[in-house]
């Protein structure tokens, strides 16, 4: 009689499984809530009555989205470029200026607080002052204002990753007398990159924000804030509420191409 002995179970297997299933919950959660929320909107405005240049009911503004899809897209674009032009800018420049407060305490004593009036700038008051300065053509102004206002965040959180050394290793970089660039480049920037994405990921929304914002006060009328404001003006609330979905979809189109870079960029931070 011969004893047979089982082989120990394969855990393993089952990961891929349970990430897959996770990654499903992720995906469905939003969307469940999403429509919730439009069926508690439609049935609000229709039971209460509510009238249209309040809040118009979902079905309608599905209905001018539908419609006005090309325009809707085409004003995305539009406001889509300068966002991107104006986050990347001010997302280099805080950069940049982060790696060059890390080292000196002086320098980032004078670069704070700075930052943090530009950041209080309110675009009612810098966007008017830019579009003077440049063409009325120009989708300068706009750029700049979205480059201010994702400088901040971005340079706030690279500056706090940058700092985070660890005592051991800034020692073992002193014992081997390697050049502050060169802890720069292999210790700071690596253990800032978690850092550095918060930062991005805020940006990314606050770019779209400020590319709309800045559509409000001139310039050329062919971005998702000029829309608005012309629709409102005719009264046509469900069509301007239609741009301000489209303003809604780039700035998750936004977040979500900064938070796929991030699992690109740190494939070690991806969750379980």
């Amino acid at each position: 009689m011969s004893a047979t002995t089982s082989a120990p179970p394969r855990r393993g297997r089952r990961r891929p499984r349970r990430w897959a299933d996770g990654a499903l919950v992720r995906l469905l959660a939003p969307v469940v809530a999403a429509v919730l929320v439009l069926v508690a909107w439609e049935v609000f405005v229709r039971v209460g009555d509510v009238q249209p240049y309040l809040l118009p009911a979902p079905s309608a503004i599905g209905e001018q989205l539908a419609a006005g899809a090309p325009q809707v897209l085409s004003a995305a674009l539009a406001t889509g470029a300068n966002a991107l032009v104006g986050l990347v800018g001010g997302s280099l420049l805080g950069m940049a200026l982060a790696l060059l407060a890390v080292r000196s305490r002086w320098l980032r004593d004078a670069l704070v607080p700075l930052a943090a009036a530009a950041n209080a700038v309110p675009i009612v008051a810098l966007a008017p002052l830019l579009y003077l300065m440049f063409s009325s053509t120009s989708e300068v102004p706009r750029r700049v204002v979205v480059g201010v206002v994702v400088l901040f965040p971005v340079f706030v959180n690279a500056l706090r990753g940058l700092a985070q050394v660890s005592p051991v290793h800034a020692e073992l970089m002193r014992s081997y007398a390697v050049s502050s660039w060169a802890v720069t480049r292999t210790v700071r920037l690596p253990g800032a990159l978690p850092f550095v994405f918060t930062g991005l990921r805020l940006a990314s929304s606050l770019a779209v924000i400020a590319a709309v914002v800045a559509e409000y006060f001139g310039g050329l009328q062919t971005g998702l804030g000029a829309r608005i404001t012309s629709a409102a003006a005719q009264s046509a609330y469900p069509r301007a509420w239609a741009y301000v979905v489209g303003a809604c979809a780039l700035g998750v189109l936004f977040y979500v191409a900064a938070l796929a870079l991030e699992r690109l960029v740190t494939p070690h931070a991806r969750p379980r």
